[in-house]
This record gives C-alpha cells, sequence and structure tokens, in this order.
C-alpha cells in the first residue's frame, strides 16, 4: 500500500445517476459486490460534492471502515485540485489503525498547502504510531521544511534518514540538499553533497544554485568545472544558476563565455535559459544585448518581458521599460510588481502609485510584494492617505500577514510623520526578527529621539537578537542627531570589538556627521583620514554640511575640490556650497558656483511640497503651474502675501510710535 495515488487512477463519473444506484434494497447484493462497485464509483469522483455522496452509501452500508477505500478518499481530498485537505485530515484523524499509506497521502497534501508544517507533526505522529517513514515520506516532509526555511528540523531529519538507512537513497538526499541551500547554510549543504555516493544531475544543481544565491561565483564555476571534468552535461537549470550568477556579480565577460558555450552546445532555444540571458545582459548594462536576445526568442513567456523592461529600467531607459511593459499581451501580479518596483527605484513614486490603481482596476488581486511597494512608495513622498488605506486593506484580506508586511506597514507610519502609530504596531508584534528593531530604532533616529532609540537598543540586545549593520547606522544616527559624541564613538568602537559587525562607509559617515554636527571638524577630517578604506560623496557631504553650520569656508573649499577631483557634480553639495558662500555674504563665490553649475549641466533638483486635501495629495513645484486651480491658488497667496506685508508695516510704524513716545 506504500506509494503514489497512480495505482488508483480517478476516472470521471460518466453519468450524475451512478451515485444514487445503491438503494436500501442494495444491501441484498453480496458485501463484496456492494464494496466493488462503490468503490469503482469512489475512483471516478470528480468532485468533493460527488465524493460526499458516496462516503454517505459508504456509511450506511458499513463500508467506510475498508482499508482501500478509506485510502482512496483520503488521497483523492489531499491530492487532487478538487479535493478538501480539511476534510481528508478528518477521515483520517477518524481511522483508529491508518497505515504507512494514509500518512505519506496526507503529508504530501500537506506539503502543497499554507500548512506545511503539519507534514512535520503527521511524520512525528506517523514514528509514534510504530510506522517507519520510507522514501515517499521524506522528500515532501523536506519539501515543507525547505519552504520555512526551518533549520532545527532540518537537523532531526538529517538525523532520521541516516538512522533509517535512507542516506544511501539519492532522492532522498537531494531534497534534505535542497532544505540546508535555501536555508541559506552552504557550507553544510556542500558537506552533504559531498557524502551522497551517487551524485544525480539534481544534487550538481541544487550545490550550484546555493552558490548562486549567496552570489558566489568563483565556486559555482568551480564546481561547475568538475561536473564537466566527471563529463556531466549541464542542463537548461545548471546553465540559469550560473547566468543568475554572472547578473548578480555583474560579471559580463563570464557570462559572456557561458552564453558562447550555450550556443555551441545548442540550448540557446531553451526558454529558461533565454530568460536567464536577458536577465544577465540587462544587469550588466547592455540593454541592447538583452533586447537582441529577446528577439531571437522562438517562445516568450511572462518572465522574459518581465526580465527586459527590468533590464532597461535598471540602465536609465524608464520610457524603454514602460512601453516594453505596455506591449505585454498578458500581465501577471509579478509584472506589475516589478514595474512599480522599477518606478520606486527611480523614485517616481507617484507613477508607481497611480500604476498600482490601474493594477487594480484591470482586476489582478494585489499579493504582498505588491502591498511592500505600494507602503515604499507611500513612505517615500509621505502619502499617509493611501498608506492607511493600504492598512486598512492588510488588515480585511490578510489573516496572517507577513513579517516583511508588517515591517513595511511600521515603515511607512513612521516615514509619515505617525511615530506614535509606528511604536504602537511594532509592540503589538508577537514575533519580531532584526528588521523590525532596525525600522523602529531608525525612526526614532529620524525624529530626534536618541535616548529612546539608544533605550531600545537595549531591549533589543536584552531580548537575545544580535545588532547588524543597519542597526548601527540607526543608533549612530540616533547619537548624531542628539549631540551623543561619546555615546556615539563608545558604539562604534564597540561594532566589531563586541558585536562582531564589519565597519561599512556609511557607519564612518554617521561618525563624521556626529563630529561635525558638534564642531569638531578637525576631528572629523582626522577621521576621515584614518578611514580604511577611500571616502565616498557621502563622507564629504557631511563634512561639507558641518562646514556649513559653522561657517567652515576654508574647510569647506578643500572639501569641495576633493568632491570635484572625484568628479562628484552633485546640486545637492553644490547648493551646500553656495549657501556656504551667501552665509559669509561673499556674493561673488555665489555667482561662480552657479556659473560651475550651469557649465558643468548640474541642475538644482526642485523643491516639492506636498499638502492632503480631502484624503487627496496635491504635489507642487517652484512656479507649478500644473494644477487646475493654480490660478487661484496664487492669487490668493498674493493676498495673504499682501496681508502680511501689511501687518508687519503697521507693526514697525507701531514700534517706532511707542519708541517716539518713549
Amino acid at each position: 500500500m506504500d506509494g503514489d495515488l497512480s495505482m488508483f487512477p480517478l476516472v470521471p463519473i460518466e453519468s450524475h445517476s451512478d451515485l444514487h444506484r445503491f438503494s436500501p434494497e442494495a444491501t441484498a447484493l453480496p458485501r463484496f459486490k456492494l464494496q466493488a462497485n462503490l468503490y469503482s464509483l469512489l475512483q471516478r469522483c470528480c468532485s468533493m460534492k460527488q465524493l460526499k455522496q458516496l462516503q454517505a452509501q459508504l456509511t450506511s452500508h458499513g463500508l467506510l471502515s475498508d482499508t482501500l477505500t478509506l485510502s482512496t478518499l483520503i488521497a483523492f481530498c489531499s491530492l487532487t485540485r478538487s479535493g478538501d485537505l480539511i476534510h481528508g485530515r478528518q477521515l483520517f484523524d477518524r481511522v483508529a489503525f491508518p497505515n504507512r499509506f494514509m500518512y505519506n497521502t496526507l503529508i504530501r497534501g500537506y506539503s502543497n498547502s499554507d500548512t506545511r508544517m503539519e507534514s512535520f507533526v503527521l511524520l512525528r505522529r506517523m514514528i509514534a504510531q510504530g510506522f517507519l517513514p520510507n522514501n515517499f515520506t521524506f522528500p515532501f516532509v523536506l519539501k515543507s521544511i525547505a519552504e520555512k526555511s526551518t533549520l532545527e528540523a532540518s537537523f532531526v531529519l538529517h538525523s532520521m534518514i541516516i538512522k533509517t538507512g535512507f542516506a544511501s537513497q539519492v532522492v532522498v538526499m537531494n531534497a534534505l540538499l535542497h532544505v540546508y541551500v535555501v536555508s541559506g547554510h552552504v557550507c553544510r549543504a556542500h558537506k552533504l553533497f559531498d557524502e551522497i555516493p551517487q551524485k544525480s544531475i539534481v544534487s550538481w544543481n541544487s550545490m550550484i544554485d546555493g552558490y548562486s544565491q549567496k552570489g558566489d561565483c568563483r565556486s559555482a564555476f568551480e564546481l561547475f568545472g568538475v561536473m564537466r571534468g566527471l563529463d556531466l552535461e549541464p542542463d537548461e537549470f545548471t546553465l540559469a544558476s550560473l547566468l543568475s550568477v554572472c547578473a548578480q556579480s555583474r560579471n559580463l565577460e563570464l557570462g559572456r563565455a557561458l552564453h558562447h558555450l550555450i550556443v555551441m552546445n545548442r540550448v540557446d532555444n531553451d526558454l529558461i535559459v533565454n530568460n536567464a540571458l536577458i536577465d544577465l545582459y540587462g544587469k550588466c548594462g547592455e540593454p541592447v544585448l538583452a533586447q537582441a536576445c529577446f528577439d531571437r526568442m522562438p517562445v516568450r513567456n511572462v518572465v522574459s518581458w518581465t526580465s527586459l523592461f527590468q533590464g532597461y529600467a535598471k540602465n536609465g531607459l524608464l520610457d524603454l521599460a514602460r512601453s516594453c511593459f505596455e506591449q505585454m499581451r498578458e500581465r501577471s501580479v509579478v509584472s506589475w510588481n516589478a514595474m512599480m518596483d522599477c518606478y520606486i527605484c527611480s523614485d517616481q513614486c507617484q507613477e508607481a502609485l497611480l500604476l498600482y490603481e490601474r493594477m487594480k482596476i484591470s482586476g489582478i488581486l494585489p499579493d504582498e510584494v505588491t502591498l511592500i511597494n505600494v507602503l515604499s512608495a507611500c513612505s517615500q513622498i509621505g502619502n499617509l492617505v493611501i498608506g492607511k488605506i493600504t492598512h486598512e486593506y492588510i488588515v480585511q484580506n490578510f489573516t496572517n500577514p507577513s513579517l516583511i508586511l508588517l515591517n513595511s506597514i511600521i515603515d511607512m507610519y513612521a516615514k509619515c510623520g505617525h511615530l506614535d502609530v509606528a511604536l504602537s504596531l511594532f509592540d503589538m508584534i508577537e514575533k519580531k526578527n532584526v528588521v523590525s528593531w532596525n525600522v523602529i530604532i531608525g525612526a526614532l533616529a529620524v525624529h530626534g529621539n536618541a535616548l529612546d532609540a539608544i533605550e531600545l537598543f537595549r531591549r533589543m540586545r536584552g531580548y537575545g537578537f544580535s545588532p547588524d549593520g543597519i542597526t548601527f547606522v540607526g543608533v549612530l544616527s540616533a547619537c548624531s542627531h542628539g549631540g551623543l559624541l561619546e555615546l556615539g564613538h563608545h558604539y562604534f568602537e564597540a561594532m566589531d570589538v563586541v558585536y562582531n559587525v564589519r565597519h561599512e562607509i556609511e557607519h564612518y559617515a554617521c561618525m563624521v556627521d556626529l563630529f561635525g554636527r558638534r564642531g569638531y571638524i578637525g576631528r572629523a577630517i582626522e577621521f576621515i583620514i584614518r578611514m580604511p578604506m577611500k571616502p565616498d560623496v557621502v563622507i564629504w557631504g557631511a563634512l561639507l554640511g558641518a562646514c556649513r553650520i559653522h561657517g567652515d569656508l576654508r574647510t569647506g573649499l578643500q572639501v569641495m575640490k576633493q568632491l570635484l577631483e572625484l568628479e562628484v557634480y552633485s546640486s545637492g553639495l553644490f547648493v551646500l556650497l553656495s549657501n556656504l558662500f551667501c552665509e559669509m555674504q561673499r556674493r561673488e563665490d555665489v555667482m561662480k558656483v552657479r556659473k560651475l553649475m550651469n557649465e558643468g549641466g548640474v541642475k538644482k533638483v526642485e523643491g516639492r511640497s506636498l499638502i492632503e486635501i480631502g484624503g487627496k495629495i496635491h504635489e507642487f513645484l517652484v512656479e507649478d503651474f500644473r494644477h487646475e486651480s493654480s490660478s487661484n491658488i496664487y492669487f490668493l497667496m498674493d493676498q495673504l502675501t499682501d496681508h502680511l506685508m501689511s501687518l508687519v508695516s503697521f507693526s514697525n510704524s507701531l514700534e517706532t510710535l511707542l519708541l517716539t513716545e518713549e
């Protein structure tokens, strides 16, 4: 009885009347013939309604206790598209002595459901009842825990596999290898890979994919070289993983060499490989080559189109990306999400939100990635209206939202100025992760609540969470905004010594900003000189900002010279220098900076204002006439300005009169 459902072919019932052939008089038939007829109908079921009617017939004739019949009922509920896993579990729980086939069938059903970890619970129950798992049991339980990346459960299963003698089964070992790869434990996966006696192409692909996911191009290709040395031919999944790691590492040269191998081996007509090639050239700054690969494809799918327009967007060709998106005949939710992400990464969040509205009109239901994109866009432009609506939609439609989505909601409220709501939601999350703490610590830092941010960091440590680099960006930023020089220096020094977190350039920028805000520009310069990496535009920008605050023109000019040598022509930096000259009453130098900006083609980023009226966001630029009511708005502004000027004039006259009387 161990095995798959294939031994019980489900042939559709030809006539609905077949279900009612068994009247009470049918009990006169011999029991074995009655059971055979009912079982024949059961095999031909194609809906839960038919199955439940047959189940009622089986129950009324006292035939439901038959092992073969029960197994088929449970298999239909667990493994067919029209089945009902909950009903199957209810049937299973009523079986006094379930067999291994029933366990395996239900475990497989759970491995494809939203309650995957229940398969692990069933495995434990199966062993407790004296049934040993077999080569049909382990792969589906391993699939379940791989989806949840549950490393502790994988250790237990690994031990079971060895004890039960299935370590020699390549299918079982490949499933375990996949768990370690998905969990990110590539070293452990490679150790297991070496222990597999007879590796299949799936074994090699899993290991190469593990290094690909880590972005370890060298290890992936070294393993590929060993594989080729053993005369094993790569398949489309091997080549796709290798192209993916080339794309991640932006290794165009190696990617092109692999493309040549693909053409030589005549695998260039494969859909998966071609999609990976489009992604490679798009990410490596070659959108023309990506388009050429796309044009040569005999068959394309949604992934092909999505990879192409993402490649255009990554290279700043957003109009071409949108044009490509509009040409798609069919768009999945992934396509909409990708186009929204392109706009968000290009700082066109309003366009992303408009696309979201159009997506809903088209009838595509948003998934968690969609909503994370929407919340991110709202965070960047401060659109609390759509942010709140999105939050309400999540509450109404997601019974168990992911932690990533919950963190995005907190981040949205914090960046839209509602820190109290963000803190309240943070406290409501039962199972927080490091990202949850990072979001709220960063929010407190930005809002100037330095001591609260430090206290939250201490709470985080008290709960056993290990801080990462982003945590310390928030902590150091809080110290900078709060002027906590000694505390900031303490945490910077403790990063690698106490917390084993490497210093990155972002942490050095926070310290330069901290020294600069307190007026210790000399110490900030010394700190920059001692940096193990070259200072970037953020470092010099922080120092230039400090020079402006404290009126240090000499150092400011030296900083600008460094920036010009780096060929950094940021409008923000030029504006800082211009403001520094302006505050020092050096008008001629202000004009020189503006001339330099014009000659270098540097344009000042236009300031934007957003205002919410009646639940709608209105955006304004300087001298902006796009708004439908712009003439009325400017007229009212002029009236308000005249009114304020008259108040100032009246105040000055009154002050003069009072002084004269005195």
